[in-house]
């Protein structure tokens, strides 16, 4: 095991979908294997920021969390850059900061792997006006369809169809204006933002965003898009540009509809977006695990994703 590691809190929210009752004894017959002192708090209602507070408070070298990727980045940001290394297990419904650290393997296996050979990584990100996202943001109408995929997904066929009916209705029918650092005012149907993690062009430790703008000129470029994102590089499609990002401003006429890490936000008329270098530290695979490299930006750009 890593040195150092010598007391582990685990934080798991068994109300975000995919932990099962039985993951506590899970958790604690693995980390029994191991000798080290831990303590496991399981969160099924309203009490999970006080269970996080509590495992912060008592001063781990690991804070281990299995939830979502909503509860993965508040846990990153109370752990800090000088805090204890933090490891986001699988345990939401997305789950796309553990897929994309961890591949998409069970949070047993991961952490098994993690406390058998895991090394320390730097975890950057990015905010868009103060709100801070881990792995991917989408500015623009494209962020509209992720609540109709969601519906899709609990099996609510109809309100699906009606949220995608109202997505592609507002589809082009706004164009943002963005500017990337320096760069010349741009215009486009949306904006892309992918932290190192989570892309496949940046190395962990590189200090920038991805950023991509898509300037899309109908239905049929946006099928086209969605095709690339189903079956290869969303950024080999000819309406993608794309760049390295420290800040950015991003405007629009009215409200702008974002996705950031796959949960809907709703800016106001102006967003600014820039590079978080340092939020946390994790507690990583030495190698990169297979499933670690799917294009988390690619299925959301993908309307007929799952």
């Amino acid at each position: 095991m890593i040195g150092g590691v010598r007391k582990i809190e685990v934080v798991l929210n068994l109300a975000s979908g995919g932990v099962s009752p039985d993951a506590p004894q899970e958790a604690e017959a693995i980390l029994a294997e191991y000798g080290v002192s831990s303590r496991v708090c399981a969160s099924s209602s309203g009490d999970l920021e006080q269970c996080l507070k509590a495992a912060l408070d008592a001063g781990p070298d690991l804070l281990a969390v299995v939830a979502g990727d909503g509860t993965a980045r508040s846990a990153a940001e109370m752990c800090g850059p000088d805090g204890p290394l933090f490891a986001p297990l699988a345990g939401g419904t997305m789950n796309m900061l553990p897929h994309a650290i961890y591949g998409a393997r069970p949070w047993q296996e991961a952490l098994v792997d993690i406390l058998d050979q895991g090394v320390e990584r730097p975890l950057a990100g990015g905010s868009v006006d103060g709100k801070l996202f881990l792995v991917a943001a989408i500015l623009g109408t494209p962020a509209l369809w992720a609540p109709a995929r969601e519906a899709m997904r609990e099996g609510k066929a109809r309100l699906a169809f009606d949220r995608a009916r109202t997505a592609w209705s507002r589809a082009f029918s706004t164009r943002l204006r963005y500017v990337i650092g320096t760069g010349p005012r741009q215009k486009g149907e949306a904006v892309i933002f992918m932290c190192p993690t989570a892309s496949r062009r940046l190395a962990d430790d590189e200090q920038a965003l991805e950023a991509a703008g898509l300037d899309l000129n109908g239905a049929l470029e946006a099928f086209r898009l969605g095709l690339h994102a189903a079956v290869g590089d969303w950024r080999d499609d000819p309406a993608v540009d794309l760049s390295l990002c420290q800040e950015a401003r991003v405007w629009a006429p009215r409200g702008i509809p974002a996705l950031l890490d796959g949960e809907s936000v709703q800016l106001g008329p102006m967003a600014k977006v820039a590079f978080v270098p340092r939020v946390a530290r994790v507690l990583a695979p030495p190698d990169e695990p297979a499933g670690a490299e799917a294009d988390v930006a690619g299925a959301m750009l993908n309307p007929a994703a799952p």
